[in-house]
């Protein structure tokens, strides 16, 4: 085969499968891999490197006040199993504990340990720490349109309630 009939010696064309490099939904993903990956190293050299970015998912969704286990499957778009294995992590972690629900003794509460609201500071302040970053990275101009542009476009999909909209 001579070098003009090889596959390599070719132009590359450009695919139809393009966009899946380029559309908003990839770029926001690897986004939010890098913060959160910057998060998680904050974490670690806080002295919380025991905790993983799966563990997020249950912390991110969990009221401060606590959150009944079928709501946070709900909020994290969880299987009940799954997040009931989260919380079983995080409760080895001593980050939450199971407690009965005052209002219904058949059903359970997810709280944060005391341990736990620790490990939520130590979160707030690496997000902090980690959007202070990007913002010095982006210009604070595109990091407020980044912020304002997000908060309108997921605003409907917010499960935290005011008080908790604080934290990640």
């Amino acid at each position: 085969m001579t070098a003009r009939h090889s596959p390599k010696a070719r132009p590359a064309k450009p695919t139809a499968a393009a966009w899946r490099h380029a559309n908003v939904g990839r770029l926001l993903n690897n986004a939010v891999r890098r913060f959160e990956s910057r998060v998680l190293e904050l974490m670690a050299a806080s002295g919380h490197g025991a905790t993983r970015i799966a563990h997020v998912s249950l912390t991110r969704n969990l009221d401060v006040d606590g959150t009944r286990l079928t709501e946070l499957a709900r909020r994290a778009s969880m299987s009940k199993q799954a997040m009931g294995e989260l919380v079983d992590q995080c409760a080895e972690l001593g980050l939450v504990a199971r407690e009965v629900d005052p209002q219904d003794g058949r059903a359970r509460i997810v709280r944060f340990t005391p341990a736990g609201m620790k490990w939520l500071q130590a979160f707030g302040d690496a997000v902090d720490v980690a959007e202070a970053e990007m913002r010095k990275e982006l210009g604070k101009a595109a990091m407020e349109a980044i912020v304002e542009g997000l908060s309108a476009y997921g605003a409907r999909f917010d499960t935290l309630g005011p008080s908790d909209s604080q934290v990640t």
